[in-house]
């Protein structure tokens, strides 16, 4: 039986993309020689952010994405949405991880992934309850 969804496939693909974060952050434990915790070294600390807000925001906008595919969003628009959310957080590791200041990819990270996460929360709000139904 094969399951073929874009849910699916972007869920995926952000499973490898926090695979490659976190190994990025193995090896920055061999460079900076840090066992546990973040240590003081600005890369290092980069490193474990770039990770951890990853984390912080993606398993969240991994299930409003498949949510909202099973709640019968146009495939069109879980290909959009799916789409953005990788863009927008391999920009956003990108940007974080080349200044801890803010960068081109850092703000456009944040805000894309902030507009998938509103965008498919208020999908399911009028997709799921009676604010989409007309009266009467």
């Amino acid at each position: 039986m094969t399951i073929n969804t874009p849910s699916i496939l972007y869920t995926a693909l952000l499973g490898l993309l926090l695979i490659a974060l976190s190994f990025n952050v193995v090896l920055a434990r061999g460079r900076y020689r840090v066992r546990l915790g973040e240590g003081t070294d600005e890369g290092m600390r980069q490193a474990v952010r770039v990770q951890a807000n990853f984390a912080e925001y993606v398993p969240l906008a991994a299930v409003l994405l498949i949510l909202s595919e099973l709640t019968g969003m146009p495939l069109v628009a879980v290909h959009v949405a799916g789409i953005l959310l990788l863009t927008s957080r391999l920009l956003h590791a990108w940007g974080l991880a080349h200044s801890s200041g803010r960068t081109f990819g850092r703000f456009y990270g944040t805000a894309g992934t902030w507009l998938v996460i509103v965008g498919l929360s208020l999908w399911l709000l009028f997709a799921t309850t009676g604010f989409s139904r007309s009266p009467g």
